[in-house]
């Protein structure tokens, strides 16, 4: 019997509203029935600040942030969970149907319901990489804080140390899921610093999160598409997104409110 078939889509580095733009239209697709289940990883060009679908309140000088002379972006998720940064990361995203509504088998168990299925390929994809993670219990403080990173909760992955490692967060439509996660590899302290106003974690310890950025993310894409195509009973097969495809992203990217920049209210203080 043929293992079904997922496509994997080729890293790609663009600015952040049209990477929530391409999750949001993947998902569209897999809804409606015209696309098979959906793998891909990325980058943000320029660095961003992302916020949750319900996150109604974030500091004001986030709006005017700098990196390396460039702004960096502000833009909301489709998914839910608190703000995240976006530099020195690697973002995974997966289209697929809803976990917990059957079609995946032999997954672990997690505190969280619907995240575990999901979840279980991230944590065997770090094993080979000699990363050990488990899932996060939820802070007390997790409502309180704007940052993503500064708890975990049932859905996230955190080193023994009990270091967040990786976020992860969903949106559900019509028995499909999309889940997004950011894997926080080597962050700039300093710019984690300005950002939330708590120096940023170092994964001390860890021989292979000490590779340089590319390397480090080149290896870990690697691991994972091998450990999804085991966890998931799959294959994966590459297929970069088409001019045709590009130019419906696009369409969807200026009619879609959760893919704009626009985001002037909300504002905390601080």
């Amino acid at each position: 019997m043929h293992s079904p078939l997922w496509r994997l889509i080729p890293p790609i580095q663009v600015s952040g509203s049209m990477q929530m733009a391409i999750d949001l239209w993947l998902l569209d697709q897999y809804v409606s029935g015209n696309y098979p289940p959906v793998l891909r990883f990325y980058t943000w060009d320029p660095v961003a600040i992302s916020l949750g679908y319900h996150q109604r309140r974030w500091p004001q000088r986030w709006e005017n942030l700098m990196w390396q002379g460039m702004p960096i972006e502000l833009v909301r998720r489709p998914t839910g969970g608190r703000a995240v940064l976006h530099q020195g990361d690697l973002t995974y995203m997966v289209v697929m149907s809803a976990p917990d509504a059957g079609g995946v088998t032999g997954s672990k168990r997690s505190p969280v319901p619907g995240y575990e299925a999901i979840c279980e390929f991230l944590i065997a994809g770090w094993r080979s990489l000699g990363v050990q993670l488990q899932y996060g219990r939820a802070g007390r403080g997790y409502r309180q804080t704007a940052n993503c990173f500064a708890t975990a909760t049932g859905a996230d992955l955190v080193l023994p140390s009990g270091e967040k490692f990786i976020g992860s967060a969903q949106l559900r439509r019509n028995g499909a899921v999309l889940q997004q996660g950011s894997m926080q590899l080597n962050p700039s302290p300093e710019m984690f610093a300005e950002v939330f106003g708590t120096e940023g974690r170092l994964h001390s310890g860890l021989p292979v999160l000490s590779l340089p950025l590319e390397v480090l993310r080149e290896r870990a894409i690697a691991s994972l598409v091998e450990s999804a195509a085991s966890c998931f009973g799959v294959q994966l097969i590459v297929q970069p997104l088409s001019e045709g495809e590009w130019e419906e992203i696009n369409c969807l990217k200026h009619s879609n409110p959760v893919c704009g920049e626009e985001l002037k209210e909300g504002y905390e203080g601080g």
